[in-house]
């Protein structure tokens, strides 16, 4: 695909990469650090993936994740992968988000993901 954002990657764009798929920075970052995995072979959801991608996306996130710490040294991460417009997925090109997160980065975290549906981010937990 030639007009896919993430089709035919640049070197220098390519952080970290391994047979199956490579790291970029976000160019729209959440925070500092925002870091994306995305396949080479283009494909939009992670369900089409192989088991051999899904194991390369996964192996490049704990890869990024060393990266990021040694580079930024956040407090926290949210890892997430959008399939489908429903769910906000705006390039139909598999990716992960590796998303460093950082005390003070907003009021309150609690609920941490369920936040892409902001009343059910907060519940409370029975102890």
């Amino acid at each position: 695909m030639t007009d896919c954002l993430f089709c035919n990657p640049t070197s220098s764009e390519n952080i970290l990469q391994n047979e199956y798929c490579y790291a970029r920075w976000s160019t729209f970052e959440v925070n500092e650090g925002h870091l994306l995995i995305v396949p080479f072979r283009h494909f939009g959801d992670y369900f089409e993936a192989t088991d051999e991608e899904k194991k390369a996306t996964w192996d490049l996130v704990d890869q990024g994740k060393v990266l990021i710490e040694s580079k930024y040294k956040p407090d926290g991460y949210n890892i997430g992968i959008n399939i489908g417009q429903a769910a906000g997925q705006t390039i139909m090109h598999l990716h992960i988000h590796i998303i460093p997160r950082y005390k003070g980065d907003m009021e309150d975290p609690c609920g941490g993901v369920r936040g892409v549906i902001p009343h059910k981010q907060k519940y409370e937990v029975s102890k």
